[in-house]
């Protein structure tokens, strides 16, 4: 861990002691309004790590968006040594729009380490490694399923690392699972650079669970009290069941198009040959049963009313 004296973000430096909200503002909408990315930077008077908090990376994933206002509303940020750094919205033209991609349609989390003068997207991804990664030593990403696939709260790591591990067991979502990084995706370019980051999914787009934020707020808590950040005023829940670690899963996919009716939620242990959806027809021709291809757990569920064929509809671990 480095030894963080002044903090300086784009040319703003906070010193021990400090609060600051600093606005990333690169690029304006077509209407010449100006769009600003807040970065809250919450600082102790003593030295200590520096744990950045982040969310929508996709514009429409707005449950990890509730959690990391959580942990500013409830002062959850305010370390007892150290630095918290949050941004709530990274994304924050896709969620004006609420869309996942960028207005130019590229997708944030595989276009970094970006580029000084690329794609709007990839500016983001350029100023974010460039101004703010430097500073961190651990990262916490809030995610959400997309297109109406329900996540049940959960951590993703790569496999063979023991200290990610470790904190995974310390963050003790529900379920953990293992899975290698995505080249382009923000999660390797922070591997790459040496900062520790733990994938946090839960819920799906569009869309504010109240379990899964208390998940998230529970985990960033156990988190920052690992670190002896947090504050005295504040009270980690202590852990329940250990996290779940599952280093094998599949997806289950709809072999009909029809109006879906989903029998199993994210989180629920099924066995082998359970009924676990139908889909059927609007004209009442057909109606299929869906059964769970083997024992496990389902960590992801489809929501939508109507499938098509192909479609996933269940992540299952295996």
């Amino acid at each position: 861990m480095a030894n963080h004296k002044d903090i300086t973000i784009l040319k703003e430096t906070v010193k021990p002691g400090e609060s600051k909200t600093i606005n990333l503002e690169i690029a304006r909408l077509h209407t010449m309004t100006r769009l600003k990315i807040p970065i809250i930077v919450e600082r102790s008077k003593v030295d200590g790590p520096v744990v950045l908090f982040t969310a929508g990376l996709h514009g429409d994933e707005i449950n990890g968006v509730e959690i990391v206002r959580q942990l500013i509303v409830r002062k959850i940020n305010k370390p007892k040594i150290g630095t918290i750094i949050c941004i709530p919205i990274i994304n924050v033209f896709g969620f004006v729009n609420k869309s996942r991609e960028f207005p130019d349609g590229r997708d944030l989390n595989r276009v970094f380490p970006g580029s000084k003068s690329g794609s709007l997207a990839s500016r983001f991804a350029y100023y974010l490694l460039k101004e703010v990664i430097p500073h961190v030593d651990y990262c916490v990403d809030f995610h959400a399923g997309g297109a109406s696939r329900f996540n049940a709260p959960q951590i993703r790591i790569v496999p063979g690392n023991g200290e990610l591990k470790q904190l995974s067991d310390v963050f003790n979502a529900p379920f953990t699972l293992y899975s290698k990084n995505i080249s382009g995706s923000f999660r390797s370019s922070c591997d790459k650079l040496g900062v520790k980051m733990l994938l946090f999914e839960g819920g799906k787009s569009l869309d504010i669970n109240d379990e899964v934020t208390q998940e998230g707020v529970n985990g960033a808590k156990r988190f920052l009290k690992h670190f002896d950040m947090l504050s005295p005023k504040k009270k980690a829940k202590e852990p329940g069941m250990p996290t779940i670690y599952i280093e094998k899963s599949g997806w289950i996919r709809a072999r009909h198009s029809g109006l879906f009716q989903n029998k199993a939620i994210a989180g629920q242990f099924v066995e082998k040959g359970e009924v676990i959806a139908c889909i059927t027809d609007p004209f009442g021709k057909f109606e299929q049963k869906v059964k769970a291809p083997n024992s496990g757990y389902i960590i992801n569920a489809n929501d939508a009313p109507i499938v098509f064929q192909g479609d996933a509809i269940f992540h299952i671990s295996q």
